[in-house]
């Protein structure tokens, strides 16, 4: 019988194959990479809104449930209304372009007092506390403090709610159903002083610049 001769790939043909399988896996690993980078953009975006979706819903719990109830301010000379906004604060910090009240980097926007301060451990304490924003440094802090009636001692308890934030505005409609950027609005200020400490707005409207999502605006109306 006639042996078959078995014959081998060339040195050439070894190469080719070698370039071709190297061509394939350099395409495979760059659609792998697009996939794994696109998956991370979806979600680093995901959370981004979900981080956006809870600070507007604890903005709204806020607010829904301001109560008539003022505090004595830190020094114990007096009291802040139910709903306080520093207006000379509002002054320094202006010149935004936006039409709604700005305090500068830092400085407290609004402070109130909102109630249903859930107590799940049953302390003896109320179920009112003070709450109040600001931004800075580019985050929206929400603070709250243990006691109603604070005193230079009271450290707040700090929560940041949201980065990459420009702009936090505020604007309070009142029983005359007229917007106004501070508060007490100029017709409340007419009344006793009464009636300014314990007054709320029938609704507040909040403005959110960030630096991705441009400027949310969402009116919340207050509860009673």
């Amino acid at each position: 019988m006639r042996a078959v001769r078995m014959r081998g790939f060339t040195l050439i043909e070894l190469l080719v194959a070698v370039l071709i399988t190297a061509i394939m896996f350099a395409m495979g690993y760059g659609a792998l990479t697009q996939t794994l980078n696109s998956r991370k953009q979806v979600e680093a975006q995901s959370e981004r809104l979900a981080k956006l979706q809870q600070a507007f819903r604890v903005i709204e719990q806020d607010l829904e449930l301001i109560q008539p109830r003022p505090v004595r301010d830190l020094l114990g000379n007096g009291y802040l209304g139910a709903v306080y906004v520093d207006r000379n604060a509002l002054a320094s910090g202006g010149g935004s372009g936006t039409g709604t009240g700005v305090a500068p980097n830092g400085a407290v926007q609004v402070s109130f007092t909102r109630g249903s301060y859930a107590n799940p451990a049953g302390l003896p304490r109320s179920e009112l506390q003070r709450v109040s924003y600001l931004v800075r440094d580019g985050k929206l802090i929400r603070q709250q403090v243990p006691v109603l009636d604070a005193t230079p001692a009271t450290a707040p308890e700090e929560r940041e709610l949201l980065d990459q934030v420009e702009l936090l505005g505020l604007r309070y409609l009142d029983e005359s159903q007229v917007w106004s950027e501070t508060w007490p609005t100029p017709i409340l200020q007419r009344q006793t002083l009464s009636v300014q400490l314990r007054a709320r707005p029938i609704a507040v409207e909040v403005t959110l610049r960030l630096k991705d999502y441009g400027t949310l605006t969402r009116i919340i109306e207050v509860i009673g």
